[in-house]
C-alpha cells in the first residue's frame, strides 16, 4: 500500500527539529566545523527537506495572493489594496525574491492550486498529476518541477493524427515517472536536458521545428565596454554549437587538458598551464579562427582530431526508394549530451562523413569479440556509447567524449572478457575513484527478457567493515526514454 505523503508544514517542522537538535544554540557556520561527515551531510539533506516545504508554502500562498490580487478587481484586489502595482511586487517585496524567481513561484502554486474545477472542466492528464503529486510531497524541488515541466512541454497530440491520442500521454507519463527517478542523482541542468532529450525523442517532428526557431536565432554580436575591453556574444544553432563542443573537447583533454601542442616536437607532453579552462577555451577558439580549415589538425589538436558523433537508430532510417536513394525519418542524438538533430542535419552528416554500423542481437545488446583483445574496439567503443551515453557513475555527467571503458570484470584479476556486455563507461575521476577506493561493478541477466542491469558496489566502511547495499546504475542516453 503506497504511504500518503506529510503535509508540507508538517515535513517542513519534523525537518527544522532534526537541524534543531543537530546544532542546538549554535552559529550554524560554527556548528557546520564541529560535525562529523554524516551529521555534516544529515543536516544538509534535512536543511534542504525543510527548505522544499517551505518553497511548496511560499509558492500556494503566493499564487492565492495572485488570485486576490486579479486585474478584474481593480483596486480593491489584495496587491494594490497593499499599496502595490501588482502582485509580482507585492511577493518580491515580503520575499525578496528576483522578479524571475517570484515568476517561477507563482507557476509552481498555480501548478498545485489550479482554478476550481466545474462539470466542465476536465481533470489535468494523468503524467501533469503524476508530476504535481511529486512537487507537492517533497519529491520534487521547485527548481526540479520546473526542469521538467518545461523540458518535456505538452503532449503535441494534434501534431500526429495517426496515433491513438493515448499514445503520447501515456508515453509522457513514463517519461515523467523516469524522470522524477533521476531527479535524486541529476543536478537540475542534466534533468532539464533529460526531459528535452525524453521530449525530442516522443516527438521527432517537433524536433526539426525547434531546430529551425533555434537556427534562424543564430547570431554573433561584438562591443567595447567602457574601459576598451572587447566582449563577443554567440547565440549558436544545434549543429554549430556541437561542432563548437566537439572542438573544445579535444582540445581541452586530457585536463580537461592538454594545453596547445609544440609542432616542434613529434612526441609533446603535457606541462603546468596556470590558464583558466576558460582562457583554454578561448585559446582554443581564437587558434581556430587563426589557423583556418587548411592548418595540421595537430597544430591545435594533438592527435585527435575534433569531430562530431551522432547516434542514428536503424529504424530512423527509410528504406531505399526507387532511385536507390535511403532517407532519414527519424531523429539522432550526439554522442556527447544526448540533444536531438533533425533528420536534414543527419543526412548532410551522413553525405559529408558516412557511417559506422553496429550490429545488435536480438535483445539489442552489441555483439561482442571475447577476450581475443585487451582492450574495446572502435566499434565497440560507439556500441557502449549509444547504449550508456556518457560516464555512468550515477552523479557524474561528463559525456562519452571524456570516458573511458572499464572492464567490469578486470581483464588481469578476473579474466575478464572484452565483450560489450562487460564494458562501461567512466570518466577519468570515476574510473580511478573506483579502481582505487575498492569500488566495483556487476551485471546482472534477467533470463526472461535477457536485459542486463548494472550495480554499483561501495567499498566496506573503513571503520566499521559494512558493505552498503548496491546503487543501480541507469543508462544516460537518449534511447532510455521512449521513442514515437
Amino acid at each position: 500500500m503506497q504511504r500518503t505523503p506529510a503535509p508540507p508544514a508538517e515535513r517542513l517542522l519534523a525537518a527544522a527539529g532534526r537541524v534543531a537538535r543537530a546544532v542546538p544554540g549554535l552559529d550554524p557556520s560554527v556548528a557546520a566545523t564541529q560535525l562529523d561527515d554524516d551529521a555534516l551531510l544529515g543536516v544538509l539533506a534535512d536543511a534542504t527537506e525543510a527548505r522544499k516545504a517551505l518553497d511548496l508554502l511560499v509558492s500556494v500562498t503566493s499564487a492565492e495572493v495572485a488570485r486576490r490580487s486579479h486585474r478584474e478587481l481593480g483596486y480593491d484586489g489584495l496587491a494594490q489594496r497593499k499599496g502595490h502595482r501588482n502582485v509580482t511586487s507585492l511577493v518580491q517585496n515580503i520575499t525578496g525574491q528576483s522578479t524571475g524567481d517570484v515568476r517561477r513561484t507563482l507557476r509552481a502554486g498555480e501548478e498545485l492550486a489550479p482554478p476550481a474545477m466545474d462539470a466542465t472542466t476536465p481533470p489535468p492528464p494523468e503524467w501533469l498529476a503524476a508530476l504535481r503529486a511529486a512537487l507537492a510531497s517533497g519529491r520534487l524541488g521547485q527548481q526540479q518541477f520546473h526542469a521538467i515541466r518545461t523540458g518535456l512541454g505538452e503532449p503535441p497530440v494534434e501534431r500526429y493524427p495517426d496515433l491513438d491520442p493515448d499514445f503520447l500521454p501515456t508515453a509522457w507519463g513514463r517519461a515523467v515517472a523516469l524522470l522524477i527517478d533521476e531527479a535524486t542523482s541529476l543536478p537540475v541542468e542534466g534533468l532539464r536536458d533529460a526531459a528535452r532529450i525524453a521530449r525530442d525523442r516522443l516527438d521527432p517532428v517537433g524536433v526539426t521545428l525547434r531546430f529551425e526557431e533555434r537556427y534562424t536565432a543564430r547570431s554573433f554580436r561584438t562591443w567595447t565596454d567602457e574601459a576598451g575591453q572587447h566582449h563577443g556574444r554567440f547565440v549558436f544553432d544545434d549543429e554549430a554549437a556541437a561542432w563548437v563542443d566537439a572542438i573544445l573537447q579535444a582540445a581541452l583533454r586530457p585536463r580537461r587538458g592538454p594545453r596547445f601542442v609544440s609542432s616542434a616536437s613529434p612526441h609533446p607532453s603535457v606541462v603546468d598551464d596556470p590558464r583558466t579552462n576558460e582562457q583554454l577555451q578561448y585559446d582554443t577558439l581564437i587558434a581556430v579562427l587563426r589557423t583556418g580549415a587548411a592548418a595540421d589538425p595537430a597544430q591545435s589538436f594533438g592527435d585527435r582530431q575534433p569531430g562530431v558523433r551522432i547516434v542514428v537508430e536503424a529504424s530512423a532510417i527509410a528504406a531505399p526508394d526507387e532511385r536507390g536513394e535511403m532517407r532519414v525519418v527519424g531523429v539522432g542524438h550526439l554522442e556527447d549530451g544526448g540533444a536531438a538533430l533533425p533528420p536534414g542535419v543527419i543526412e548532410k552528416f551522413l553525405c559529408d562523413a558516412g557511417a559506422v554500423p553496429v550490429e545488435h542481437d536480438a535483445f539489442g545488446r552489441p555483439l561482442d569479440v571475447g577476450r581475443e583483445h585487451r582492450l574495446f574496439t572502435r566499434t565497440q567503443r560507439i556500441a557502449i556509447a549509444a547504449r550508456d551515453g556518457g560516464c555512468i557513475w550515477p552523479s557524474c555527467s561528463a559525456p562519452v567524449s571524456q570516458s573511458e571503458y572499464h572492464h567490469i570484470d578486470h581483464w588481469w584479476e578476473h579474466h575478464g572478457k572484452t565483450d560489450v556486455d562487460d564494458g562501461v563507461p567512466l570518466c577519468r575521476n570515476c574510473h580511478l575513484r573506483l579502481h582505487n577506493q575498492g569500488w566495483r561493478i556487476t551485471r546482472e541477466r534477467d533470463p526472461a527478457t535477457g536485459i542486463d542491469t548494472y550495480w554499483l558496489h561501495p567499498p566496506p566502511d573503513p571503520v566499521t567493515g559494512e558493505v552498503a547495499e548496491p546503487t543501480r546504475l541507469s543508462s544516460k542516453s537518449p534511447r532510455r526514454f521512449e521513442a514515437a
